[in-house]
């Protein structure tokens, strides 16, 4: 097991040097705290569980986590992650603030902002793919507030660490997954929602990748329904009506259940195959009928749980997460997935 003596013999520092770089105390220098950090994690380093309580409490550590909509149930569900490891941190006088958010920059960047006068020590953020919200980050990242996205990422910053699926991969298990269900032959249309969450454009890069090697699949067109349940319903039926012949829908975002209402106020369920994603409560029933073929789990639990338990480990120990990107792994439901 990898001691602080063992460090600081590396580093050519005394242990009490060791100690305040590891549990960010400051009075250490750039260099040498950097030089330490390189050293600890090198070797394994993995601070004692008592100590990581002993220094939190001493802190008394705040953590904001800015979240999209949770009118979006694979929200609320992320939403459950970080509320149960927020339970559990509170044990340590680790305080999590949340807030919940629209798909909008300025309510982002607005809501950053009152957690920052709030005196966070980081973040936890689901961000709007936007200039705005990037500069908010790198912003925080020169004060010394550490940032970890979730569920989607953002191009340009300095956060410290992403947590959630590979979008662009699972948009090619989504493209794979309607080759299979049509036997490489659709007329199908994309539903997806807003450009600027970076998931929806990845998945469906990533989707069309696959579908451009099946000349029998066309894709009609992609319309965009902003996550927003009422406009999907609107935008699947117009799709439907300007598209008689159209037999798939691949749903790159929210607004399935909108969407899914539409095919059936039309009567367009006979032949019809859908793609989406999540397996939520409300998206199961649903999978079961045979109105959706398949589906993509994201585990958003664990998408709300992971980035805050990395972000807690980083604040009290000084050492990051082994990688800057960690892919929480996605899990395929078809309807002979589920009981009977």
């Amino acid at each position: 097991m990898v001691t602080i003596r063992e460090i600081a013999r590396l580093a050519n520092v005394s242990r009490g040097t060791v100690d305040r770089v590891l549990n960010n105390r400051g009075g250490v220098s750039e260099e040498t705290a950097v030089r330490i950090r390189e050293i600890a994690a090198s070797l394994g380093y993995r601070p004692n569980k008592a100590g990581i309580a002993l220094a939190a409490q001493k802190k008394k550590l705040r953590i904001g986590a800015v979240i999209f909509s949770n009118d979006n149930p694979f929200f609320q569900k992320v939403l459950d992650g970080v509320r149960a490891k927020a339970e559990e941190l509170s044990a340590y006088d680790c305080t999590v603030l949340i807030r919940i958010v629209p798909y909008d920059a300025s309510a982002q960047v607005k809501a950053i902002s009152e957690l920052v006068s709030e005196q966070i020590h980081g973040l936890i953020l689901t961000p709007f793919n936007d200039p705005l919200v990037a500069g908010k980050i790198n912003e925080l990242s020169d004060e010394g507030i550490p940032v970890i996205t979730t569920n989607t990422d953002i191009d340009g910053t300095s956060r410290l660490a992403y947590v959630g699926s590979d979008y662009y991969q699972s948009g090619r298990e989504a493209g794979g997954l309607m080759r299979l269900v049509t036997g490489g032959k659709a007329k199908a249309g994309i539903i997806t929602g807003s450009s600027q969450v970076l998931c929806h454009t990845e998945r469906i890069a990533g989707f069309s990748d696959v579908i451009s090697s099946c000349p029998g699949i066309e894709i009609l067109d992609t319309l965009k329904n902003h996550d927003d349940e009422f406009e999907s319903y609107e935008v699947t039926r117009h799709f439907l009506r300007a598209h008689p012949e159209a037999d798939a829908i691949f749903f790159a975002a929210a607004g399935l259940v909108g969407g899914c209402r539409a095919i059936l106020n039309m009567n367009r369920t006979a032949g019809m195959r859908v793609i989406c994603f999540d397996a939520e409560d409300i998206v199961l029933p649903m999978l079961k009928s045979g109105l959706i073929s398949a589906t993509i789990s994201q585990k958003p639990v664990k998408q709300g749980s992971v980035p805050l338990e990395l972000l807690y480990e980083y604040l009290t120990t000084g050492i990051p997460p082994a990688a800057d990107i960690c892919i929480i792994e996605t899990a395929i439901r078809i309807p002979e997935s589920l009981s009977p």
